[in-house]
Parts: structure tokens; C-alpha cells; sequence
């Protein structure tokens, strides 16, 4: 699984490392992100690109996979 660590990344880093990552592969990638607005806005645009989301809380940081 590639992993994408965005924490602390201000937009549109994060969207811009996620599309780099899941260009081109189907192997699950993950995506960290520190910042409730940075969560919305990957799960937004892998799911507009027709991939299945699944986020899960971490303390106060956010664990994004994404799959095919």
C-alpha cells in the first residue's frame, strides 16, 4: 500500500500528493492528513474520481484510504 503523509500540508498540497499517488495504480493507497477541511476536501476528490473512501480518526489527525 503507498502511503501519502500530508499532515500539515496547506492546500492544495494534499489533493495534488494524492492525485500523484493514485495515478496510474490499483493497490490501496493511504493518505494522513492533520486538518478536518484537508479530510473533506481528499475524500471529495478521490470519490469524484469514482474510488471508495474509508476514513478513520486518528487522536486528532485523519487516516484516508483509498481504493479502487
Amino acid at each position: 500500500m503507498k502511503e501519502v503523509d500530508a499532515r500539515g500540508l496547506s492546500c492544495p498540497e494534499p489533493i495534488m500528493l494524492t492525485a500523484e499517488a493514485i495515478k496510474g495504480t490499483t493497490e490501496p493507497v493511504k493518505v494522513l492528513v492533520s486538518e478536518p477541511h484537508q479530510r473533506t476536501n481528499v475524500e471529495k476528490f478521490a470519490k469524484d474520481k469514482g474510488k471508495k473512501v474509508t476514513v478513520t480518526e486518528k487522536g486528532s489527525e485523519f487516516e484516508i484510504v483509498i481504493e479502487s
